[in-house]
């Protein structure tokens, strides 16, 4: 009614007389307008946290995500705030929006979600080129809040990180038996330069086997004494490679030799006439051409 109007620390007041700007703007505290021919409009200069609604976007490798983020600007220059842009809120919006599905585009998958701050750096840049300058708007700050996969990219990238888990405990394990081959191997040249030590370590190994109160004791058997059984079992398998041969060849065995007999004159002479008759080879008959 007065004219007297109130500007808060965190606002700063512009006059319009007859609708013509007036150059100085007011500062916060009690400040007096003209009723009649002056108005007042207060311009908040805080910091303002906008939320970008998500946008669905195709990255750079042909993978569909949604996105979201947060913008936090402020106004820097009141004037070209109210004067430039009729609603400098619902523009930066729009601004936001736009610039978010334009870097969607210009990343790759792995970029959007592994490096965040270079994604928001790149996405302020954009987002503040055409608002400070011409609308006296600074954007502070952009953070991408959330990133949406498909289901089907989910899955694949779980059997991914299943993979690469089970690909480092592989190689961990494989390390660990090929250590544990040395150490073994470096303890088998110690023992072999003093046999009592394999001794003692087979019957360090009986008494761990005992110590957990087990009924029935297990005796490991030398590997010398199957040795000796192989190497018996071997040599009586070489008397058989002769009857073989003799198979392949198509031919009778070589029959053993007779012993000679020994005794008084007149017996060898009765068995002599005994065998003679057998083993005597018979004549072919001769046929007579007669004239």
């Amino acid at each position: 009614m007065f004219g007297f109007k109130v500007i808060n620390q965190y606002e700063q007041g512009i006059v319009f007389r007859w609708g013509k700007m007036l150059p100085a703007a007011r500062q916060p505290g009690l400040t007096w307008v003209n009723p009649i021919s002056d108005r007042l409009r207060k311009v908040n200069m805080q910091i303002i946290a906008a939320t970008v609604p998500g946008q669905e976007g195709i990255t750079r490798d042909n993978v569909t995500v949604r996105v979201d983020a947060v913008v936090y600007y402020r106004v820097i220059d009141p004037v070209k705030a109210i004067i430039n842009v009729q609603n400098y809120t619902y523009a930066v919006s729009q601004v936001a929006q736009t610039s978010l599905r334009s870097v969607i585009g210009q990343s790759d998958l792995d970029q959007l979600l592994s490096e965040r701050e270079k994604v928001n750096a790149h996405l302020k840049e954009v987002i503040d080129a055409p608002t400070e300058e011409p609308w006296g708007i600074r954007v502070e700050r952009v953070e991408v809040k959330d990133i949406s996969l498909p289901e089907s990219m989910k899955r694949s990238m779980s059997r991914q990180a299943e993979a690469e888990r089970e690909r480092r405990a592989r190689i961990i394990s494989a390390d660990g038996e090929y250590q544990a081959s040395k150490k073994l191997a470096q303890a088998a040249t110690v023992m072999s330069a003093d046999p009592a030590a394999l001794q003692l370590r087979l019957l360090q190994t009986v008494v761990e086997v005992a110590a957990e109160k087990n009924s029935t004791l297990v005796m490991p058997v030398p590997v010398e004494l199957l040795r000796f059984f192989d190497r018996a079992a071997r040599s009586p398998s070489q008397a058989q490679p002769a009857a073989g041969e003799a198979q392949d060849n198509h031919s009778l065995p070589t029959a053993p030799a007779v012993p000679a007999l020994t005794g008084p004159a007149d017996q060898l002479a009765s068995t002599a006439a005994l065998t003679a008759p057998l083993n005597a080879t018979p004549k072919e008959p001769v046929a007579k051409a007669r004239s």
